[in-house]
């Protein structure tokens, strides 16, 4: 049986239950969990209610209704990032002095990025991963919102974000630029018209969805010309929309080159109607040494020279 640690004491075991925690609220609930944590939504339960016990709080409400964070729940939860980001900077720390690479590298990426030509990223994790094997490498797809936000407290090491509203709290190292074109798919009506019968009153008349997140302004400006009736938050959502045979809209060419390929898509007016968004891998100013970013980030820049 575990016993309850002093008080002001924090166990091993703790420690491990903070984390299970953590990923069971950033989850959402216990079913979205398990996958995460790899064990069954019983033995989440039976360890939530063991911190439960060991803190002497209500962390949760689960049943019927849904899951929710109690007000008390909310607040161990702040605490709990605190603490985990200080282990992880102790961590990185006890690197420095052992120059040996240990710990984790927590990357916030936005989604549909890996079907990208140019692989930097995989790249540099994959040399990250050969020279040190102890690694634990942990990725997130995250909206660029959410990733800035873990980058500035301290949750995340790195993210690959669009570079289009810098924060001044974050150091950024260009990438590339992700081209964006408009499609239908091969139910929409504009489909069998060859672009020289296509005008901009065509594409401005047809029914579009518009994305829930930052554009660089010359995305800005033709996603202006277009009729919106529908969102999406990110680019599968648009993609998902576009299959539809209703709508059109914009996504990056690599994510929809498969789709065109099979014919199920088309890209329309490709000459004029695309955009260029850059993006780049952003981490925080002023951030404690850790040599497990360091090294990522220089396997980054030797992807360039």
């Amino acid at each position: 049986m575990n016993r309850k640690p002093a008080l002001g004491q924090v166990s091993d075991f703790d420690i491990r239950l903070l984390r299970l925690f953590r990923t069971v609220a950033e989850c959402g609930g216990f079913s979205a969990a398990e996958g995460v944590l790899g064990i069954s939504r019983s033995a989440i339960s039976l360890q939530m209610g063991d911190l439960e016990k060991r803190l002497g709080i209500r962390l949760c409400q689960r049943g019927r209704a849904g899951f929710a964070l109690t007000d008390e729940g909310r607040e161990v939860l702040r605490a709990n990032q605190t603490l985990l980001a200080a282990l992880e900077d102790f961590r990185s720390e006890v690197n420095l002095l052992h120059r040996q690479l240990r710990g984790e590298l927590n990357i916030g990426i936005i989604n549909n990025l890996v079907t990208l030509p140019k692989m930097r990223i995989t790249q540099a994790l994959r040399a990250l991963a050969k020279q040190g094997p102890d690694v634990r490498i942990n990725i997130g797809m995250m909206t660029p919102n959410d990733i800035e936000t873990g980058l500035m407290d301290g949750q995340l090491h790195a993210g690959v974000v669009p570079l289009i509203q810098p924060l001044s709290g974050l150091d950024y190292l260009p990438l590339y630029d992700e081209r964006s074109q408009l499609y239908c798919s091969r139910e929409h009506p504009l489909f069998s018209r060859p672009d020289d019968a296509l005008t901009e009153a065509d594409l401005a008349s047809a029914d579009a969805v518009a994305p829930g997140y930052r554009l660089p302004p010359q995305a800005q400006a033709l996603q202006q010309r277009l009729k919106p009736i529908a969102t999406a938050s990110d680019r599968e959502g648009i993609a998902f929309l576009i299959l539809t045979g209703r709508y059109i809209g914009y996504l990056p060419e690599h994510f929809a080159a498969s789709w065109v390929t099979q014919g199920l898509m088309r890209p329309l007016l490709p000459a004029a109607c695309h955009y260029d968004a850059p993006l780049a891998l952003a981490v925080r100013k002023g951030r404690r040494a850790n040599l497990v970013l360091e090294k990522f980030l220089q396997e980054l820049s030797n992807i360039y020279d």
